[in-house]
């Protein structure tokens, strides 16, 4: 069993607050001390009171399962004997309603392009096994409620 932590920041300073005019922006400390600006998405809150510059939740989100994805993918490739150099993905999430009429992120689709070097080459079908078999074992795809899907780019 392993512990994580992430602290957040946010202060209203001088600004309204009750008018609902807020600003959205905050920080994220994560447990290695590393800070990152974060905000609300535009999407959701527009401009002033979200920032355009900063990670929104939906975006963490999304790069989140994908990057999960990609650690346990590399670990297997390299497990069987497959060299990578290159792992790119445009992993894309929608927000809509679930069966609940609750609105979440519905869906998450991964779009991994491998690009593998050395003598031993997967076939397309040594690729699809490896990627179910991160998905099987991506502990954040097994931990939410939205359906995973992933489409590599052969």
């Amino acid at each position: 069993m392993a512990s994580h932590s992430a602290t957040i920041f946010w202060s209203r300073g001088d600004q309204p607050f009750l008018d609902n005019r807020y600003s959205r922006a905050h920080r994220w400390q994560l447990d290695g001390g590393l800070e990152i600006p974060a905000s609300s998405s535009l999407s959701v809150v527009p401009l002033p009171m979200s920032d355009a510059n900063a990670v929104d939740t939906e975006e963490a989100f999304i790069a989140s399962l994908s990057s999960c994805h990609m650690l346990w993918f590399l670990s297997l490739a390299a497990q069987q004997g497959f060299q990578v150099d290159d792992y790119q993905d445009q992993a894309q999430g929608t927000r809509a309603r679930n069966k609940q009429s609750r609105v979440a992120i519905t869906d998450v689709l991964l779009r991994p392009r491998v690009v593998f070097s050395g003598d031993k080459q997967p076939s397309d079908t040594d690729i699809h096994a490896l990627h179910h078999a991160a998905h099987e074992a991506c502990f954040l795809a097994n931990s939410v409620s939205c359906d995973v899907r992933c489409e590599p780019i052969l």
